[in-house]
């Protein structure tokens, strides 16, 4: 893989970082003004007041880069910076130098024990309360519910969009899809030779 190559494919991974990041915060800022003390289309009102705002706001930055091309340069050279930004990854020199600060691999088991606590007796939890609690104990500072769903996923920890717990349906996990066996438990219970004669 060339330079140019290795550059295109930062900024592609860049600027897909933003782009949910923008899309996970303008999404929460969203959610966030639901208004639980009502019902009906009366608490999602300040939702659609929200998203006509998000509306109104790209129409007028359209019609200003209408009226002024020139701005649309500074925007774009705006975006490449913020996106070769986010696409920096840690080069190979600097994990050969310090191996041993390399983040232990998580447990998927403690995972699904820390989801289980915080969900108590409901049927589910929401992801943005996960990241409220991690953030709570200095863990997960600046990184958003579009973040912390990647790093489940990753984990084979299924997590479900639809998931209500007192108001709106967001993502987060259910608690019969972590009750059922983990896939490392499957595997092990697979290769374990049955005892039976």
């Amino acid at each position: 893989m060339n330079r140019l190559t290795r550059a295109v494919d930062r900024l592609a991974d860049g600027s897909n970082i933003l782009t949910r990041r923008i899309g996970a915060r303008l999404a929460d800022w969203v959610a966030r003004a639901r208004r639980h003390d009502l019902s009906g289309w009366r608490a999602a009102l300040g939702c659609w007041l929200r998203l006509a705002l998000i509306t109104l706001g790209l129409y007028l930055l359209w019609r200003l880069v209408r009226f002024l091309p020139a701005l649309l340069w500074l925007l774009s050279a705006g975006w490449t910076i913020a996106a070769w930004r986010a696409g920096r990854t840690p080069s190979p020199e600097a994990a050969d130098e310090a191996p041993e600060e390399a983040a232990p691999a998580p447990d998927v088991e403690a995972v699904r024990r820390l989801l289980l606590d915080l969900m108590g007796t409901a049927s589910g939890v929401q992801l943005r309360t996960v990241l409220a609690h991690l953030q709570e104990h200095g863990q997960w500072e600046g990184r958003t519910v579009t973040d912390l769903r990647v790093h489940l996923e990753r984990l084979d920890v299924p997590v479900d969009r639809g998931v209500k717990v007192g108001g709106t349906p967001t993502w987060g996990v259910r608690r019969r899809d972590l009750e059922a066996p983990s896939p490392v438990a499957a595997e092990e219970a697979a290769t374990v030779p049955s005892t039976a004669a």
